[in-house]
């Protein structure tokens, strides 16, 4: 097979599973080229345009033109969608990402062992121990900026202090405190990837609110657009080839990989041969170009004899309730100071196990408090979808005036365990194709029923807290529950210590496939309960560094 390119590791996707690792193995000596099919963004291009950045294809592909499909059941026809999708960019959905950073706990490891098995799902318990993990969160923090107040949560894991203090809160969150510890929860200040003061060279939040779905004009967002990427490439050994499409990896005939085939910038097929292929992509799109790289010797995917390739995925479960506060009857009770500021800056996590919870599933998960997004359509739209999609005109603008000037809107996340089952999974969609003639993702997303229960508990949970602040009469009410958030994603390629029920082997490298590692999501047999992305980081800087070793001893 003919090579125009050569590399020793090839990272397909820049992101929080390629990044770190590809920073890792640059450093280490290893010349490394990051294949991203998305552009390569810088700062001037952030801008406060919520039509531009939310509501067009800025962030993720034109659904014309690269397309998932999505469907509840194999009953259903699939529909064309955009969920799935992370981010198609430099630096992937880090850059976009809010930033809430929490470390999984052991029994996110450790699901099936602590519940004995859950009817009809497929819980498999992580081949490593939460041991193995805690260095790379320490060593993720520190390296990124991670902002937060150890000691205050008892039930973090952690090693280390955070290496910055916790972001400004709103001042209501103080009220939400008392309120809380009232009722015999721990709340506490928020782990973020923003920095809290200079870091580095980057300087510290601005305090602007639009973090979830924008760029960071002031670098203070720990992203990987501006940690691991600029990391990577000062070294002189990391080239990041931006708008460049895989489309295939490819081995040889002793199923050992030999590189990857690509689209690049200007549409031609090129090939580049490497030691290594560290695929990124997300769950999704991982499972879909392993599932695109069949042979002779893998006719149902690379990688996939054993048929599990694009099975068990997982989100997060998804409620969310909110709760409409006076302004000036917040000023009456903490007083003026702070009240422009944008981050709650609150979670809770007294219900991540709930022995005593009389649902098939006690595993929970994290309550996040936050001010509403200070987006001015997104507002518009909410007011107008709760009084019936009745209200237009200067009775929408007087509302729109009142909620930004007068009023503050305080909700809640939970992030809940989303059971792996056959009800979840994504394969190729046998008729819809992309702008490239590729095959596209189908997704299969159903909730486990034990998930859904979990989440409907936690939801009335949440709304109870938000009681106790003693917001404006009637103003509480319940956004969503038994929901999904697609953008935190899991499985489809999961490790494990058994080739026959795993796709991958504890260091994230294929059981089928020698040298071709999987370092996004896709690994985790569990999805937890909180938000994946530290965890996906601090497993790509591990398994950097357990190829890293590998290089160092001549194996590769």
């Amino acid at each position: 097979m003919r090579f125009t390119e050569q590399a020793d590791v090839v990272v397909i996707g820049s992101g929080a599973g390629g990044a770190p690792a590809a920073a890792t193995l640059a450093e280490a000596g290893a010349s490394v080229v990051i294949l991203e099919k998305g552009p390569y963004y810088t700062s001037g291009d952030f801008v406060h345009d919520e039509v531009k950045l939310c509501r067009r294809d800025f962030w993720v592909p034109y659904l014309d033109d690269e397309p998932h499909t999505i469907r509840k059941s194999d009953a259903k026809p699939a529909k064309r969608t955009r969920s799935g999708w992370t981010s198609s960019c430099v630096g992937g959905a880090t850059v976009h990402m809010s930033g809430f950073f929490y470390r999984f706990k052991p029994s996110d490891l450790r699901l099936a062992e602590m519940t004995g098995g859950i009817e009809n799902a497929e819980i498999a318990d992580w081949p490593i121990a939460m041991e193995e993990l805690l260095p790379y969160y320490d060593l993720l923090e520190a390296r990124i900026g991670v902002s937060g107040r150890a000691g205050v949560n008892p039930f973090e894991v952690r090693g280390r202090p955070f290496p910055l203090p916790p972001l400004r809160p709103h001042p209501a969150a103080a009220l939400f405190d008392k309120a809380a510890r009232s009722m015999g929860y721990h709340p506490y200040p928020t782990p973020r990837a923003i920095a809290s003061r200079v870091f580095g060279q980057r300087p510290p939040c601005n305090y602007c609110g639009l973090c979830g779905d924008y760029g960071c004009e002031n670098a203070s967002k720990s992203s990987c657009l501006v940690t691991f990427i600029p990391a990577a490439e000062a070294t002189g050994r990391c080239q990041v080839k931006a708008l460049c499409l895989a489309r295939r990896i490819l081995v040889d005939a002793s199923d050992r990989v030999q590189g990857v085939e690509y689209l690049d910038a200007h549409g031609e097929v090129r090939r580049i041969g490497a030691r290594v292929v560290c695929l990124a992509a997300s769950a999704v799109e991982s499972a879909r170009l392993l599932l695109m790289s069949e042979d002779n010797r893998f006719p149902h995917g690379l990688a996939n004899n054993n048929g599990l390739v694009g099975k068990n995925l997982t989100f997060s479960t998804l409620a969310k309730g909110t709760a409409v506060f006076d302004r000036k009857a917040i000023i009456d009770r903490v007083g003026p100071n702070g009240m422009d500021l944008p981050f709650f800056q609150r979670s809770v996590q007294d219900h991540y196990w709930m022995e005593d919870a009389e649902t098939a599933m006690p595993k929970g998960g994290t309550y996040n408090f936050i001010i509403e997004h200070p987006n001015p359509i997104n507002a518009a739209v909410r007011l107008v979808a709760r009084d019936h999609w009745k209200v237009f005109g200067e009775e929408l603008k007087e509302r729109l005036r009142r909620h930004f000037l007068e009023m503050l809107t305080v909700e809640f996340e939970v992030f809940g365990e989303s059971l792996p089952w056959k009800g979840s999974y994504v394969d190729l969609d046998p008729e819809r194709k992309d702008r490239f003639g590729l095959p596209v993702a189908r997704i299969t997303a159903r909730n486990h029923p034990a998930a859904d229960e979990v989440s409907v508990k936690m939801l009335r949970h949440g709304m109870e807290m938000l009681e106790a602040i003693q917001p404006r009469a009637e103003s509480i009410s319940a956004w969503s529950w038994k929901d999904t958030t697609y953008h935190l994603q899991q499985g489809t390629c999961r490790f494990g210590k058994d080739p026959a029920r795993s796709v991958l082997d504890s260091a994230c490298q294929a059981h089928e496939v020698r040298n071709l590692y999987v370092t996004d999501g896709s690994f985790m047999p569990t999805s937890g309960g909180a938000p994946s992305t530290a965890t996906t980081m601090a497993n790509s800087l591990r398994v950097g560094s357990l190829i890293r070793e590998r290089f160092l001893r001549r194996e590769v």
